[in-house]
């Protein structure tokens, strides 16, 4: 298939350089962002003995958390593509805020899917924005600037397990109520960084207005209505969408597994997870770094189909081997978290907000259809089994081979 290598539109001009403060400071408020949707999984064992949840009433939480969070992704990344508003950044957090109360307070499971709403929106609020923002500050590094950003926001999601055991253990549901301390300080936090994007929100608007009168428009048009285009957007997001249902069977459901196959207890079962989490944190930035160099399409490859072997003997592992190799698996699978998102936007220069959207939001969404899925089979067939079902699931990044090269030839 051809490279759509070589386009001007697709890339940041390699002489600018990344504005580093920008980075970290929108990789910070992602991570508190991503820390607050970690609570959520992080109560999940707590949930279930407090309100007498079963596997699958779990597996409808994560969904409602996956699917308003996800799937409002790309509705509001094509939204914010014609007008960006960059006070829906502080407004998302401030509704994570009131889900983080509703959470604290729930009395009863449908209480605590409408506070898991809350989180979702304002999630879904925040990430297409919170890409445009890396976008505007990556320079020539997109690769780097993109995983600087996913890296804050994996480290948000890694702080589950050690939430469950310093917070959620010992004060209960009620320990949710310290997630409104991440949204606060992500309100500020943002609430400094406003004028800077104001004012590259401004020249990138004026940017685009030459440039749909010009040829520049018209050849970014050309190339997004493009059937290799639609075609590689199509493959990125199912590859993504498996990817997701086997992070939502390690993330969600594997801490159930070492509590029922190895005996472990709720604190136990989370330090595998954790490692898994974690390391995923140093794939993210690495895998990034690595795709500036090698290639956004060969990281994906890598990612997913790399991860497959691993993931294959991970059920069948004795408890000492555990730890190490979940730990590999962790970095491996999300080595291609961040490259993806890249890839999107070298596809739809044009529409970054939805280019992030349809892969860190709607991908997901779909994805979390599988944590509703995996919970059911979990509870009809066993958790083992649905561990092993997930095993197989790495083995779909082969078909990654068949996008199209983002590398010159």
């Amino acid at each position: 298939m051809a490279s759509f290598a070589g386009s001007k539109s697709a890339a940041s001009d390699p002489g600018t350089k990344a504005v580093l403060p920008v980075l970290f400071t929108i990789s910070l408020v992602h991570m508190l962002n991503d820390s607050m949707q970690a609570v959520v999984p992080a109560l999940y064992t707590i949930l279930e003995e407090s309100l007498n949840l079963s596997l699958v009433q779990v597996g409808w939480i994560g969904f409602m958390l996956n699917m308003t969070s996800s799937v409002m992704q790309p509705v509001v990344g094509a939204y914010s593509d014609r007008r960006s508003r960059p006070s829906m950044l502080p407004i998302g957090m401030g509704l994570s805020l009131i889900g983080m109360v509703g959470i604290a307070f729930a009395p009863q499971f449908w209480y605590l899917l409408i506070a898991v709403v809350f989180i979702g929106l304002g999630s879904a609020i925040f990430h297409p924005e919170g890409s445009r923002v890396v976008y505007f500050a990556a320079g020539g590094k997109r690769g780097f600037a993109q995983s600087v950003y996913q890296v804050g926001g994996n480290a948000g999601s890694s702080l589950a397990p050690l939430m469950t055991v310093f917070i959620f253990v010992p004060l209960g549901q009620f320990g949710a109520i310290w997630g409104t301390l991440f949204a606060g300080f992500a309100i500020a936090v943002l609430l400094g960084l406003l004028p800077w994007y104001k004012r590259k929100l401004a020249e990138w608007e004026e940017t685009r207005k030459v440039s749909a009168a010009g040829k520049a428009g018209s050849t970014l048009i050309e190339k997004m209505s493009h059937p290799r285009v639609k075609f590689a957007m199509g493959m990125l997001v199912f590859l993504v969408f498996a990817r997701s249902w086997y992070h939502a069977g390690i993330s969600s459901f594997y801490q159930f597994f070492l509590k029922e196959h190895y005996g472990l207890t709720t604190q136990q079962a989370q330090i595998p997870v954790f490692l898994f989490l974690a390391a995923g944190v140093l794939g993210t930035y690495f895998g990034g770094v690595l795709a500036d160099r090698f290639g956004l399409k060969n990281m994906i490859v890598f990612s997913i189909g790399g991860a497959a072997p691993i993931a294959l003997i991970l059920p069948h592992l004795p408890l000492f081997w555990v730890y190490p190799v979940i730990t590999v698996l962790g970095f491996v699978v999300l080595s291609g978290f961040s490259v993806s998102v890249v890839y999107a936007q070298f596809l739809m220069p044009a529409n970054v907000g939805m280019a992030s959207g349809l892969t860190t939001g709607l991908a997901f969404g779909m994805g979390a259809i599988g944590g509703v899925a995996l919970g059911k089979a979990a509870d009809v067939f066993g958790l083992p089994d649905v561990m092993l079902f997930c095993s197989f699931l790495p083995l779909v990044g082969l078909f990654a081979l068949m996008l199209p090269s983002d590398r010159a030839k």
